[in-house]
């Protein structure tokens, strides 16, 4: 199983810790500025409604969707490939882009991803947050 969900926090330290990407809804208001849309000091880890990727599965996502996840904005506010170990913010037109590759691609698990990412339409976009 690729991408993961937990019901508390205590069931994801006991299912592997911190050693996670957390991909989560951005809760922030539309109206900032991408620099505190990508500022660490505003994103808060480890929400419940996240979906999660094990580090153990990071280069089989990384094969499936790193063409696909793509050019969201990091915190330097460079835009690219998937930051790692950093903030990659995805606003909602490029997530809207996101759910029809997925439709179109469909890569391993994309049925659980598309879910998500509508399951969070009301969000300004969404992260994939890096260690």
């Amino acid at each position: 199983m690729l991408f993961h969900s937990f019901s508390s926090q205590e069931e994801r330290r006991s299912f592997g810790g911190s050693d996670f990407i957390e991909l989560q809804h951005c809760k922030l208001d539309a109206s900032l500025p991408m620099e505190e849309l990508v500022s660490v000091h505003r994103i808060p880890h480890w929400q419940e409604d996240s979906l999660y990727l094990q580090g153990d599965d990071w280069e089989q996502f990384d094969a499936a969707y790193g063409d696909i996840l793509t050019g969201g904005t990091n915190s330097d506010l460079n835009c690219g490939p998937l930051d790692w170990c950093g903030i990659n913010y995805f606003s909602p037109q490029q997530t809207a882009a996101i759910c029809q590759q997925l439709k179109d691609q469909q890569p391993i698990e994309w049925d659980t991803l598309l879910r998500w990412l509508e399951e969070g339409k009301e969000a300004h976009g969404f992260y994939v947050l890096g260690l």
